[in-house]
């Protein structure tokens, strides 16, 4: 038997490395050209196996995916997977939450190093011509500084880690309000949001996107700031209301954004927010790695074909879908 995977989009050159682990399981590897949802939905009828990255998949375009057994997610987060849907029509569900843990740690601290040490201030003013130290902000000794985390999953674990290394006071704020005892330490205390906002120099965003945490920076929370202080989103776009965030910056509310993640994407870089020189702007790129991307493309493919051989993958999302009565898992037990 021959199996269909659609790869719906990637940021890589190829899918050698797909191929590599889909073909020997009987599988033929497809892209996807450009397509509105109507060529969409043609196209989704002919697959086994879907491999989606960052477009937003509706519930119609799984209802056409009438053989398809898999949604296996190019990535950590979901708000772009119609989960109940993929449920509903017994459709599996996988992700990686933990392939590029280290290269969103690293990137926030990246930013935290280069903003405390004013590297982009004093770049763009010396390749400009200007040699001058007595412009700009002051700089403070990084010890003894705080970061606040809003959210403290893998990433944000694996950054406070970074922090206390470097002498970094460390403050959480997670939905539960808590932090299991052994997260706790002298340098790692969970707090109430206001008090994390008033006392923190860096405000780092970890969570993920759901009708609760959507706009979550807004014009209240970026008023609680200190005016010192910078915002760092690498989580999503949509976290962050970029009216709220400009506005705040026009009132010298906080220093400056470092901002990896837009809604929408790309994002229209003509307009004053992305211009700022206050404003870090990379192009979603803190997840990127070599071992990243071979850590992710890997893992996705070995997902895809254990469902196609009748195994169980890791990151299973949605278990339920393994007692719903329209479960397309044959051979698969929960």
């Amino acid at each position: 038997m021959t199996f269909r995977v659609l790869v719906m989009e990637r940021a890589w050159p190829g899918l050698e490395i797909e191929r590599a682990i889909l073909e020997p399981v009987g599988a033929e590897v497809l892209e996807i050209p450009a397509a509105d949802e109507d060529q969409l939905c043609d196209l989704v009828a002919k697959v086994d196996a879907l491999a989606v990255c960052w477009s937003k998949i509706s519930p119609r375009v799984l209802d056409a995916a009438s053989r398809c057994r898999i949604l296996a997610r190019l990535g950590a987060g979901l708000d772009n997977v119609p989960l109940p849907a993929a449920t509903r029509l017994g459709m599996l569900v996988t992700n990686a939450p933990d392939y590029c843990v280290q290269e969103v740690a690293d990137h926030t601290l990246a930013v935290i190093l280069a903003t405390a040490r004013k590297l982009p201030f004093f770049h763009h003013r010396t390749k400009s011509g200007e040699y001058n130290l007595q412009t700009g902000p002051d700089m403070h000794r990084l010890r003894g500084r705080t970061v606040g985390l809003i959210g403290y999953g893998r990433i944000g674990q694996e950054v406070a880690q970074r922090a206390t290394a470097l002498g970094l006071q460390v403050l959480v704020n997670t939905r539960t309000g808590t932090l299991p005892a052994e997260m706790a330490s002298h340098n790692v205390r969970c707090v109430p949001l206001e008090e994390l906002l008033k006392l923190s120099d860096w405000v780092s965003l970890h969570a993920p996107l759901t009708d609760a945490t959507r706009h979550l920076v807004n014009a209240g929370f970026l008023s609680n700031m200190k005016p010192t202080a910078w915002l760092i989103n690498t989580a999503r776009g949509a976290l962050v209301d970029d009216v709220a965030l400009w506005t705040a910056l026009q009132a010298n509310q906080l220093a400056g954004a470092a901002l990896d993640v837009f809604n929408p994407e790309p994002a229209d870089l003509s307009k004053p927010l992305f211009r700022d020189e206050r404003v870090l702007v990379t192009p979603h790129s803190a997840f990127l790695s070599v071992e990243s991307l071979i850590e992710l493309r890997t893992r996705v493919a070995r997902q895809i074909a254990d469902v196609l051989t009748g195994k169980r993958p890791e990151f299973v999302v949605n278990p339920d879908v393994f007692h719903h009565p329209a479960c397309r898992l044959p051979g698969i037990s929960a």
